[in-house]
């Protein structure tokens, strides 16, 4: 893609990785990918504002939490479209993950626990009720661990961890509810965490946003089927959190490391 199509303005999304046949993002928290009724009065959304960036339409080909930042990867046509759905629905993407969550997990594990579709009651009225619950497989790795002198619980003591997550299948809030789970829910999931460790985060770090980021995306290019690796770095207040925790060293490269 030209670089002149990638105009600037007040709300410039960052450009991870663009050609002519595709478009990656490093969508902020906060922002809805596409229009909701579950949101009805948010006004700004990424297919929106990167089709206005760059002069064209857009197609996503996979979706983000609101509250989730990270890679974001939109199809500039309706057939690339199609195969990079296709890609994501064959298992062809490998999808990896950051986030903090409380407690201290296994040094590695396997979440597999088939996950029962929550409908949205205004955005899924028309979705059919009591559905079986779907597998769903997450792979995860701790990365870091700390144990800070601060009684957030009944304890003296609180500990957080640092994880990488790699989901193999694609459920709606599948890692959030996968790390509640197995009882180590990410921190700052308004719907899946824990209010007091939450409000910890907030009041001591200023952190006042979910701590998952999609920090990489491997894909095989929907035309010419070489991979792909898009990623993306950190967002300012999540690599905070990072730097005060003593986390430095996992902290993602601040300049994107794209293959073309």
């Amino acid at each position: 893609m030209s670089e002149g199509l990638l105009s600037e303005g007040p709300e410039t999304l960052e450009i991870l990785y663009a050609d002519e046949h595709l478009i990656a993002i490093n969508k902020p928290s906060g922002l809805l990918v596409h229009r909701s009724l579950i949101d009805r009065r948010e006004t700004r959304f990424a297919v929106q504002l990167l089709r206005d960036q760059v002069g064209r339409m857009v197609y996503p080909v996979h979706r983000l939490d609101k509250p989730t930042s990270g890679v974001l990867l939109f199809a500039l046509s309706p057939e690339t479209a199609q195969k990079l759905s296709e890609a994501f629905t064959q298992g062809a993407v490998r999808k990896t993950y950051l986030a903090v969550v409380r407690g201290v997990p296994e040094a590695e594990g396997r979440i597999d626990y088939p996950l029962v579709e929550e409908p949205d009651r205004v955005a899924d009225r028309q979705a059919r009720a009591n559905k079986p619950a779907q597998a769903a497989i997450t792979d995860y790795r701790r990365l870091a661990e700390v144990e800070l002198p601060c009684a957030v619980g009944r304890y003296p003591s609180s500990r957080y961890s640092l994880v990488e997550a790699c989901p193999q299948t694609g459920r709606r809030h599948q890692l959030r509810r996968h790390f509640k789970h197995i009882f180590h829910p990410i921190i700052g999931d308004t719907k899946y965490g824990e209010g007091r460790h939450n409000r910890f985060f907030r009041e001591t770090y200023d952190c006042h946003r979910l701590l998952l980021a999609a920090t990489e995306l491997r894909f095989p290019h929907p035309v010419d089927g070489r991979t792909v690796q898009v990623s993306a770095p950190l967002e300012a207040v999540f690599s905070g959190v990072l730097t005060r925790l003593g986390w430095q060293a996992h902290i993602p490269p601040s300049r994107p490391l794209s293959s073309p």
